[in-house]
Protein backbone atom coordinates (compact mmCIF):
# COMPACT_ATOMS: atom_id res chain seq x y z
CA UNK A 1 0.00 0.00 0.00
CA UNK A 2 2.39 2.66 -1.26
CA UNK A 3 0.04 5.34 -1.19
CA UNK A 4 -1.75 4.31 1.50
CA UNK A 5 -3.88 7.59 2.75
CA UNK A 6 -2.33 9.70 -0.35
CA UNK A 7 -4.53 11.72 -2.80
CA UNK A 8 -3.74 11.26 -6.75
CA UNK A 9 -5.34 13.62 -9.25
CA UNK A 10 -5.51 11.98 -13.23
CA UNK A 11 -6.56 14.52 -15.73
CA UNK A 12 -7.54 12.91 -18.30
CA UNK A 13 -8.67 9.58 -16.28
CA UNK A 14 -11.83 8.15 -17.43
CA UNK A 15 -10.54 5.49 -19.66
CA UNK A 16 -7.52 3.87 -21.61
CA UNK A 17 -3.52 4.60 -19.59
CA UNK A 18 -5.61 7.00 -17.24
CA UNK A 19 -8.18 4.33 -15.92
CA UNK A 20 -5.08 2.04 -15.33
CA UNK A 21 -3.60 4.56 -13.23
CA UNK A 22 -6.08 5.20 -11.17
CA UNK A 23 -6.89 1.22 -10.67
CA UNK A 24 -3.08 0.61 -9.53
CA UNK A 25 -3.12 3.99 -7.45
CA UNK A 26 -6.27 2.76 -5.76
CA UNK A 27 -4.80 -0.42 -5.72
CA UNK A 28 -1.96 1.05 -3.60
CA UNK A 29 -4.58 2.90 -0.95
CA UNK A 30 -4.46 6.40 -2.66
CA UNK A 31 -7.72 8.29 -2.86
CA UNK A 32 -8.91 10.10 -5.77
CA UNK A 33 -9.45 12.45 -7.94
CA UNK A 34 -10.04 11.83 -11.85
CA UNK A 35 -11.39 14.33 -14.83
CA UNK A 36 -12.49 13.48 -18.38
CA UNK A 37 -14.56 15.70 -21.12
CA UNK A 38 -17.17 13.06 -21.61
CA UNK A 39 -19.46 12.72 -18.58
CA UNK A 40 -20.64 9.07 -19.20
CA UNK A 41 -16.98 7.92 -19.50
CA UNK A 42 -16.69 10.00 -16.22
CA UNK A 43 -19.61 8.69 -14.40
CA UNK A 44 -18.75 5.45 -15.36
CA UNK A 45 -15.00 5.48 -14.36
CA UNK A 46 -15.69 6.84 -11.41
CA UNK A 47 -17.91 4.08 -10.15
CA UNK A 48 -15.60 1.39 -11.63
CA UNK A 49 -12.90 3.55 -9.37
CA UNK A 50 -15.14 3.13 -6.78
CA UNK A 51 -14.30 4.34 -3.18
CA UNK A 52 -14.48 7.96 -2.38
CA UNK A 53 -13.43 8.78 -6.24
CA UNK A 54 -14.16 12.02 -7.27
CA UNK A 55 -14.57 13.06 -10.68
CA UNK A 56 -15.12 16.45 -12.45
CA UNK A 57 -16.51 16.93 -16.32
CA UNK A 58 -13.57 19.30 -17.41
CA UNK A 59 -12.16 19.93 -20.73
CA UNK A 60 -8.27 20.79 -20.22
CA UNK A 61 -7.60 22.59 -23.25
CA UNK A 62 -9.86 25.40 -22.53
CA UNK A 63 -7.70 27.11 -20.36
CA UNK A 64 -9.99 28.92 -18.05
CA UNK A 65 -11.88 25.96 -16.80
CA UNK A 66 -8.63 24.55 -16.60
CA UNK A 67 -7.82 26.73 -14.08
CA UNK A 68 -10.66 27.06 -12.15
CA UNK A 69 -10.96 23.48 -12.19
CA UNK A 70 -7.39 23.06 -10.24
CA UNK A 71 -8.34 26.30 -8.26
CA UNK A 72 -10.98 23.65 -6.70
CA UNK A 73 -9.10 21.54 -5.09
CA UNK A 74 -7.96 21.00 -2.09
CA UNK A 75 -4.06 19.90 -1.56
CA UNK A 76 -2.97 16.69 -3.19
CA UNK A 77 -0.05 14.33 -3.30
CA UNK A 78 0.16 13.42 -7.13
CA UNK A 79 -1.01 14.68 -10.25
CA UNK A 80 -0.89 12.65 -13.48
CA UNK A 81 -1.86 14.54 -16.77
CA UNK A 82 -2.56 12.26 -19.45
CA UNK A 83 -3.47 15.52 -21.81
CA UNK A 84 -1.66 15.58 -25.41
CA UNK A 85 -3.36 15.52 -28.93
CA UNK A 86 -0.50 13.35 -31.34
CA UNK A 87 -0.70 14.07 -35.41
CA UNK A 88 1.57 12.27 -38.11
CA UNK A 89 3.25 14.40 -40.79
CA UNK A 90 6.57 16.23 -41.47
CA UNK A 91 7.98 19.57 -41.21
CA UNK A 92 6.69 20.70 -44.84
CA UNK A 93 3.33 19.06 -45.29
CA UNK A 94 1.83 19.30 -42.23
CA UNK A 95 -0.59 22.20 -41.91
CA UNK A 96 0.58 25.34 -39.55
CA UNK A 97 -2.89 25.15 -37.78
CA UNK A 98 -2.49 21.23 -36.82
CA UNK A 99 0.97 21.77 -35.50
CA UNK A 100 0.07 24.84 -33.19
CA UNK A 101 -3.15 22.75 -32.08
CA UNK A 102 -0.83 19.41 -30.93
CA UNK A 103 1.56 22.21 -29.30
CA UNK A 104 -1.05 23.92 -27.74
CA UNK A 105 -2.29 20.76 -26.20
CA UNK A 106 0.54 18.83 -25.51
CA UNK A 107 2.85 21.53 -24.49
CA UNK A 108 1.04 24.84 -23.35
CA UNK A 109 -1.62 23.15 -21.69
CA UNK A 110 0.81 21.11 -19.90
CA UNK A 111 2.55 23.72 -18.88
CA UNK A 112 -0.33 25.53 -17.32
CA UNK A 113 -1.18 22.07 -15.09
CA UNK A 114 1.88 22.38 -13.41
CA UNK A 115 2.04 26.32 -13.13
CA UNK A 116 -2.10 25.85 -11.38
CA UNK A 117 -1.22 22.55 -9.67
CA UNK A 118 2.24 23.09 -8.02
CA UNK A 119 1.34 25.38 -5.48
CA UNK A 120 -1.36 22.09 -4.15
CA UNK A 121 1.02 19.31 -4.12
CA UNK A 122 2.02 18.78 -0.97
CA UNK A 123 5.75 18.34 -0.17
CA UNK A 124 7.40 15.11 -1.05
CA UNK A 125 4.86 14.79 -3.98
CA UNK A 126 4.99 14.32 -7.44
CA UNK A 127 3.73 15.44 -11.24
CA UNK A 128 3.80 13.29 -13.89
CA UNK A 129 3.35 14.08 -17.32
CA UNK A 130 2.64 12.21 -20.55
CA UNK A 131 4.72 12.54 -23.46
CA UNK A 132 5.20 10.37 -26.28
CA UNK A 133 7.87 7.45 -27.93
CA UNK A 134 7.86 5.44 -31.17
CA UNK A 135 8.07 8.36 -33.69
CA UNK A 136 10.97 10.28 -34.98
CA UNK A 137 10.45 14.14 -35.74
CA UNK A 138 9.94 13.67 -39.67
CA UNK A 139 6.88 10.87 -38.90
CA UNK A 140 5.22 13.23 -36.62
CA UNK A 141 7.00 16.91 -36.34
CA UNK A 142 4.93 18.84 -33.80
CA UNK A 143 4.67 15.51 -31.56
CA UNK A 144 8.15 15.33 -31.37
CA UNK A 145 8.58 18.84 -30.91
CA UNK A 146 6.06 18.94 -27.97
CA UNK A 147 7.62 15.46 -26.70
CA UNK A 148 11.03 17.38 -26.18
CA UNK A 149 9.58 20.15 -24.96
CA UNK A 150 7.94 18.02 -21.93
CA UNK A 151 11.22 16.71 -21.42
CA UNK A 152 12.80 20.35 -21.02
CA UNK A 153 9.99 21.19 -18.99
CA UNK A 154 10.43 18.15 -16.57
CA UNK A 155 14.17 18.94 -16.43
CA UNK A 156 13.60 22.94 -15.81
CA UNK A 157 10.63 22.16 -12.81
CA UNK A 158 12.41 19.29 -11.47
CA UNK A 159 15.30 21.71 -10.82
CA UNK A 160 12.81 24.40 -9.76
CA UNK A 161 11.02 22.82 -7.27
CA UNK A 162 13.52 21.16 -5.89
CA UNK A 163 13.14 18.46 -3.01
CA UNK A 164 9.22 19.88 -2.19
CA UNK A 165 7.48 18.56 -5.56
CA UNK A 166 8.96 16.20 -8.26
CA UNK A 167 8.27 16.26 -12.01
CA UNK A 168 8.59 13.41 -14.19
CA UNK A 169 7.30 12.25 -17.68
CA UNK A 170 5.89 8.81 -19.10
CA UNK A 171 6.43 8.43 -23.07
CA UNK A 172 4.48 5.23 -23.99
CA UNK A 173 4.39 3.96 -27.45
CA UNK A 174 1.10 3.38 -29.63
CA UNK A 175 -0.92 1.34 -27.99
CA UNK A 176 -5.01 0.09 -29.00
CA UNK A 177 -6.53 2.54 -26.82
CA UNK A 178 -9.68 3.97 -27.14
CA UNK A 179 -7.84 7.12 -28.18
CA UNK A 180 -7.65 4.90 -31.53
CA UNK A 181 -11.18 3.55 -31.68
CA UNK A 182 -12.62 6.56 -34.01
CA UNK A 183 -10.33 5.84 -36.44
CA UNK A 184 -11.28 3.11 -39.30
CA UNK A 185 -10.17 -0.25 -37.78
CA UNK A 186 -7.94 -1.58 -40.83
CA UNK A 187 -5.67 1.25 -40.29
CA UNK A 188 -5.43 0.94 -36.24
CA UNK A 189 -5.12 -2.81 -37.20
CA UNK A 190 -2.47 -2.29 -39.89
CA UNK A 191 -0.59 0.26 -37.26
CA UNK A 192 -0.75 -2.48 -34.73
CA UNK A 193 0.80 -5.19 -37.12
CA UNK A 194 3.30 -2.51 -38.30
CA UNK A 195 4.47 -1.38 -34.94
CA UNK A 196 4.11 -4.89 -33.66
CA UNK A 197 7.01 -5.55 -36.40
CA UNK A 198 9.16 -3.26 -35.16
CA UNK A 199 8.86 -3.37 -31.77
CA UNK A 200 11.76 -5.96 -30.15
CA UNK A 201 9.37 -7.91 -27.73
CA UNK A 202 7.22 -8.19 -30.93
CA UNK A 203 4.15 -7.02 -29.42
CA UNK A 204 2.00 -3.81 -27.91
CA UNK A 205 1.77 -2.80 -25.01
CA UNK A 206 -0.98 -2.64 -22.44
CA UNK A 207 -2.44 0.04 -20.56
CA UNK A 208 -1.66 -1.62 -17.38
CA UNK A 209 1.80 -2.10 -17.93
CA UNK A 210 2.00 1.74 -19.08
CA UNK A 211 0.48 3.01 -15.41
CA UNK A 212 2.93 0.62 -13.76
CA UNK A 213 5.67 3.72 -14.46
CA UNK A 214 3.00 6.40 -13.40
CA UNK A 215 2.70 4.55 -9.87
CA UNK A 216 6.72 3.86 -10.10
CA UNK A 217 7.41 7.56 -10.25
CA UNK A 218 4.86 8.86 -7.67
CA UNK A 219 6.36 6.25 -5.21
CA UNK A 220 9.90 6.03 -6.04
CA UNK A 221 11.58 9.50 -3.78
CA UNK A 222 14.91 10.15 -6.03
CA UNK A 223 13.21 10.26 -9.30
CA UNK A 224 12.82 13.59 -10.85
CA UNK A 225 13.23 15.48 -13.69
CA UNK A 226 13.39 12.52 -16.26
CA UNK A 227 11.48 10.73 -19.40
CA UNK A 228 10.49 6.97 -18.94
CA UNK A 229 10.38 5.56 -22.19
CA UNK A 230 7.67 2.52 -22.39
CA UNK A 231 7.81 1.36 -25.76
CA UNK A 232 9.19 -2.40 -25.81
CA UNK A 233 12.15 -0.80 -27.10
CA UNK A 234 11.10 0.47 -30.26
CA UNK A 235 13.02 3.39 -30.03
CA UNK A 236 15.75 0.90 -30.85
CA UNK A 237 14.46 -0.55 -34.32
CA UNK A 238 13.94 3.13 -35.58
Amino acid sequence: MLLEGKRVVVIGGSSGIGLAIGRQARAEGASLVITGRDPGKLSHAASALGGDTQSFVADAHDHAVLESFIATLPEFDHLVSMIGDTMAGGFLQTPIDTMQHVLHSKFWTNLLIARFAAPLVRRGGSMTFTSGSGVRAQEAAASYVANEALAAMAQGLGSELGARVRVNVVAPAFMDTALWRSKPREDVDARIASYSTINPLGRLGTPQEVASAYIFLMTNTYTTGQVLRVDGGMMLRK
